[in-house]
């Protein structure tokens, strides 16, 4: 009995870590960890805004599939990107309810992409400023039928342009990808949905109408889609739930409050952005880097044990475009970054991973922001990037080592009580 029961032991076992490593998930979260078939998952990714757009383009979807292969091959796991285009020039929506189905399949691509080269997807759903539309042609598209709104912060609070929204969130939502067949809320290559890139509403630094918004919105997605994650697309900016915290701001409120907009039961998890070269302007590379360090830290020990959910550093980077600009100081930052991370994430804290900003294929010079990195341009930034993979999946390694170890006890005792 006892060799038959050894026999299906190993036979369970090589069954349960042999379906863990081919099945594709989805992500989930458990405290303060993301999980992928549970075990630990780490973040490790980067942003490239443009996949949709390009993508769109047949004869430009090289530009794609190759980022996506470049991504992999340097380890990274998420991919964050937009999901939205607004009015405009070759757009995704027209005007409310009204779609672009060649930038949809676009969108399709990008996806199919992505989950061919193992990588997640955060999906962002509208954006705070003009560029792709955002909130502000949402409230153009409610006074062009007859809305009396004051200003884009309307975008917020009126019912009508909440409906705009809500009919943009369920069209993404229930999309059903023409590549793949899979309908995008059913689809484990994406990883979460973002409720907004980078939301501000600075006409009610109470945050009460960004809190009552994020609630309704996140709620809505959950309504429509049980399976994904959701997030704000928060900075990480301290309101007034906390006013002491909000000296580790630089100097400026915009309406969100990081402490009040995570506690939210349907936001899953915790954003932070990080750009010390554009918020410091004044200072010196010493004081932008000392401001970097507490800005870090103080996030991830709130995520802890304040929020207890995950955290990601979901954009960081170093413009090139600076005075007096080196490798080796983009180098320094992004060392800064990975490194709270990587000691979070080694001593199973709330730091889950770091999306830079931004990763460009070769031969797309019109994207360049002064944050892009190309691999093959970049050798010492795309090293970094790849020992921080690396460092993450030893410890979604170890983590996994114990979860099996703890599944063979619970098998062993389970066929020793059968004897």
């Amino acid at each position: 009995m006892k060799i038959w029961g050894l026999f299906f032991l190993f036979l369970y076992l090589f069954l349960h870590v042999r379906a863990a490593v081919v099945r594709d998930g989805f992500i989930t979260t458990k405290d303060v960890h993301f999980m992928l078939n549970e075990s630990p998952f780490y973040a490790n990714g980067f942003n490239a805004y443009w996949l949709m757009y390009i993508a769109s383009d047949s004869s430009q979807r090289d530009k794609v599939s190759s980022a996506l292969q470049e991504a992999a091959n340097h380890g990274l796991t998420v991919g964050r990107t937009w999901a939205f285009s607004d009015g405009g020039y070759s757009p995704l929506q027209y005007y409310p309810g009204s779609y672009n189905e060649k930038m949809f399949q676009g969108l399709d691509f990008a996806i199919s992409e992505a989950g061919k080269n193992g990588i997640k997807l955060i999906l962002s759903l509208v954006n705070n400023y003009k560029d792709f539309g955002g909130r502000k042609q949402y409230v153009e598209w409610a006074k062009s039928q007859g809305e009396s709104l004051q200003s884009e912060d309307d975008f917020f609070s009126n019912n009508v342009v909440k409906g705009y929204f809500k009919n943009h969130i369920k069209a993404v939502l229930t999309r059903r990808n023409s590549i793949t067949g899979v309908a995008y809320k059913d689809d484990p290559t994406i990883m979460a949905w973002e409720l907004m890139n980078e939301p501000r509403c600075p006409s009610d630094p109470s945050g009460i109408t960004m809190q009552t918004w994020i609630t309704e919105m996140a709620s809505y997605i959950k309504s429509i889609d049980n399976n994904h994650l959701v997030e704000a697309g928060l900075e990480g900016f301290y309101g007034h739930s906390d006013a002491q915290k909000q000296q580790n701001n630089p100097n400026f409120l915009v309406g969100t409050d990081f402490i009040a907009n995570n506690q939210i039961p349907e936001i899953d998890f915790a954003t932070v952005h990080s750009y010390p070269d554009q918020w410091l302007t004044g200072q010196d590379d010493e004081a932008q880097l000392n401001f970097l360090n507490d800005w870090l830290n103080v996030h991830i020990q709130d995520a802890q044990s304040i929020l207890k959910k995950p955290l990601i550093f979901a954009e960081f980077g170093k413009t090139y475009k600076g005075a007096g600009f080196t490798p080796e100081q983009r180098d320094i930052v992004f060392n800064t970054v990975y490194s709270s991370i990587y000691w979070s994430a080694k001593g199973g804290g709330a730091a889950a991973g770091g999306l830079f900003w931004q990763l460009l294929s070769e031969g797309m010079d019109l994207y360049r922001d002064g944050y892009e990195i190309i691999f093959s341009e970049s050798p010492s930034v795309s090293e970094i990037i790849l020992q921080q993979s690396q460092r993450l999946n030893k410890i979604r390694k170890m983590y996994a080592r114990l979860v099996n170890v703890e599944k063979w006890k619970r098998a062993r005792d389970k066929i020793n009580h059968g004897n």
